[in-house]
């Protein structure tokens, strides 16, 4: 009797252990991916890319590829005022902090959803679209359907676990290559380190990546515990470019560095040269989906994301051009009456060299501003804040240090996410370094990475 009642204990207590690990178990999500040549939408790697797997907030690409159309298509329009509901400002992080009852720009919930991964974000904006989330996700399908997605179904507007909310590497592929090439006017948003939402400034998920792999310039990144960490990256170098994406990634660093070798690979197996194959327009018939007027004549070249507006130069200018004229008063070469020219906080207007002033002074002024704001843009400034690196290692080649640069930007050390790589040539090697940083980031950068066995020293100018 005691023999069969320990047996049946010792069955129960199996039976808890494993349904307590099941939910530990389903966190190692399945790994995928897929690499192509974004001209022509050639596969150049796949592995698992048709298993169905949770999408997580790569979701987005689809609600702002919806949010697109519909801007498009007249149904709605970028400045309009949203007004946010009880369900959209309840949903978890990551979020914007939209306040029921309060209204937003629908501008400014585009670029949450695009650059912050706004969960709240996102669900407002198919809410304004579709008049309610469930809706908009069914819209989402079929616009999916539309675009050659045959293995996704949508949910939801923000990719957090749902049942039936799955897609496919290759499917998501499929809609950062449409993103791209069908509304180019709007993928600049993927590329922004940080953007106004109105509300308030936010920072770009993906940054990091943005800022570590030459020529990257977007796309999304996704995490929830069912999915792992995803992302769909872009990048363009030359006349070429590649998305790679990835499911399944067990941490943001590895699975940074994982895409990028997956777009290292891809750069090393596209072609040079290739003709642009743009994809054939949205076939819409028999979906429900909402056609816009987008342009379907073969495109000249690959379009370019929308160059974002550099820092401001303003007070940079005003100082110098100031500064100028001090010294011209002061040496006799023009009257004190100049100096009222430059008011203290305005900027200058610049003129053309062609087209020469009346006072040779102001045209004297101007060309050395020209000048010194050339050095401004071309040379670090060793008496700025900024004016610190760190040294990480010498190399028997430039390739060697530039991985190195590579890795370590990819890492999770938040110094560095200001800095700039540089490889500086020695008697002895190829030094790595990051330039453009404070004393502070510095140090800490050099903290992180010592007490992970990695070798870094400060060094001023």
């Amino acid at each position: 009797m005691r023999a069969r009642f320990r047996l049946g204990l010792a069955r129960v207590l199996c039976a808890v252990v494993l349904l307590g690990a099941a939910p530990l178990l389903a966190m190692a999500a399945p790994y995928a991916a897929m690499v192509i040549d974004a001209r022509t939408g050639d596969v150049l790697h796949s592995r698992n890319a048709d298993t169905r797997l949770h999408p997580a907030s790569l979701t987005k690409m689809m609600t702002l590829y919806v949010v697109f159309e519909a801007v498009e298509a007249g149904e709605i329009g970028l400045d309009d005022e949203i007004r946010i509901s009880a369900h959209a400002a309840s949903e978890p992080p990551s979020k914007l902090g939209l306040r029921a009852g309060s209204t937003i720009k629908l501008r400014y919930l585009i670029r949450a959803a695009a650059v912050k991964s706004a969960n709240d974000a996102a669900t407002a904006l198919g809410e304004a679209v579709s008049g309610s989330e469930d809706a908009f996700a069914r819209r989402m399908t079929r616009t999916a359907e539309a675009l050659g997605m045959t293995r996704t179904s949508f949910r939801n507007a923000h990719g957090l676990t749902q049942n039936g909310h799955l897609s496919t590497a290759r499917d998501m592929t499929t809609l950062g290559r449409r993103l791209f090439f069908d509304f180019p006017a709007y993928y600049n948003l993927f590329s922004r380190r940080t953007t106004s939402a109105g509300i308030k400034e936010v920072a770009n998920t993906n940054r990091r990546l943005l800022s570590a792999y030459r020529g990257a310039d977007g796309i999304k990144t996704g995490f929830t515990h069912a999915a792992g960490y995803n992302l769909v990256a872009s990048a363009e170098r030359g006349s070429e470019r590649i998305i790679a994406t990835v499911f399944g990634g067990t941490s943001t660093a590895a699975r940074n560095a994982r895409v990028a070798e997956l777009l290292d690979m891809g750069f090393q197996r596209a072609p040079t040269h290739a003709a642009i194959r743009r994809p054939p327009p949205v076939d819409y018939r028999g979906t429900g989906a909402i056609a816009s007027a987008r342009p379907t004549g073969p495109l000249a070249r690959s379009p370019r994301p929308m160059a974002r507006p550099g820092p401001d130069l303003g007070p940079v200018l005003t100082e110098i051009v100031a500064d100028e004229v001090a010294s011209a008063v002061s040496r006799g070469r023009a009257s004190p009456s100049t100096a009222a020219l430059v008011p203290s906080g305005e900027r200058p207007a610049a003129r053309p060299a062609s087209q020469p002033s009346e006072d040779p002074v102001a045209d004297a002024v101007a060309a050395s501003t020209a000048a010194v704001l050339r050095e401004i843009v071309h040379r670090p400034d060793t008496d700025m804040p900024r004016a610190w690196a760190i040294a990480v290692g010498e190399h028997h080649t430039e390739h060697q240090a530039e991985r190195t640069l590579l890795k370590l930007a990819l890492t999770d050390v938040e110094a560095l996410e200001e800095g700039r790589r540089a490889v500086v040539r020695r008697s002895t090697g190829w030094e790595a370094r990051f330039v453009g940083l404070t004393r502070a980031d510095a140090e800490r950068a050099c903290r992180r990475i010592r007490a992970r066995g990695g070798e870094c020293a400060p060094v001023e100018g």
